[in-house]
């Protein structure tokens, strides 16, 4: 067993527990149910709710990816526009920096169209969101973790699992974290991506979103990256917790 299926199997039982399941039916649902796409290339899709998100979370991850030759695509829940009275930065603003940030990971963006903090979780949004990703057709999603801080963060996590279930579980979903302590909350992770050698792009990406204050956040995301590694025994790491019921891994290998 490798350390990666360690730590998934050591996570499963974990959350087994936590919702009182046995052992063993936890563990059985983790087995391929679908035929693994390692091997070709990939669609991968990371979900947040703003324009950053994505790229705090995931950005070494998402380096990793489109550097295997992997189409990666950013799909922003809104587009982070805050209204002028606020003092927050337009629209366009915003989305020059996620196409900027997109540019510097070799991804794609995407936009589902909700509002900066007005997240709206009925019958036609769920709808609209799983139509996106028909669309996409992907092969792995990332999304955020479902007891975060904030709302729109807590949105994007139920529309993209809903998807997942609506879409047969066809592909692997893993959650992400983002300022674990301030905003994710209880995020324990049952698998690493060692970003040590992308960890620079992915402070590139972030930094792309000048309009949101990077000095401050970035620095409480690498020391997350930073814990994540002396857990999976990296310089530096992304943690991820994969939804049970996933089909497969297909997660880019350690460099």
């Amino acid at each position: 067993m490798t350390r990666r299926e360690l730590l998934a199997r050591t996570g499963q039982v974990g959350t087994a527990l936590a919702v009182g399941l046995p052992a063993a039916e936890a563990a059985s649902d983790s087995q391929p149910q679908i035929q693994s796409p390692v091997g070709r290339k990939l669609k991968v899709l990371v979900a947040g709710g703003h324009p950053g998100d994505p790229e705090y979370g995931c950005g070494g991850t998402i380096a990793h990816y489109s550097d295997l030759g992997h189409e990666v695509v950013l799909l922003y829940l809104n587009n982070g526009e805050w209204p002028a009275a606020q003092g927050g930065a337009a629209a366009h603003i915003r989305m020059a920096e996620g196409s900027k940030a997109c540019e510097i990971l070799k991804a794609r963006p995407v936009y589902a169209g909700q509002v900066n903090g007005h997240a709206v979780l009925d019958g036609a949004h769920f709808d609209d969101f799983r139509k996106i990703l028909k669309a996409e057709l992907p092969d792995v999603v990332f999304t955020q973790w479902p007891i975060d801080g904030h709302r729109d963060h807590r949105a994007t996590s139920a529309l993209a699992l809903d998807a997942w279930l609506q879409m047969e579980k066809k592909f692997a979903l893993y959650y992400y974290e983002v300022s674990n302590g301030e905003d994710t909350l209880q995020f324990s992770p049952t698998h690493y991506v060692d970003i040590t050698g992308t960890e620079p792009r992915k402070r590139a990406a972030c930094y792309a979103h000048a309009s949101q204050t990077p000095d401050r956040y970035y620095d409480l995301q690498d020391l997350v990256a930073r814990f994540r590694g002396i857990e999976s025994g990296y310089k530096r790491a992304e943690g991820f917790v994969l939804q049970m019921g996933s089909p497969y891994e297909a997660l880019p290998p350690a460099s």
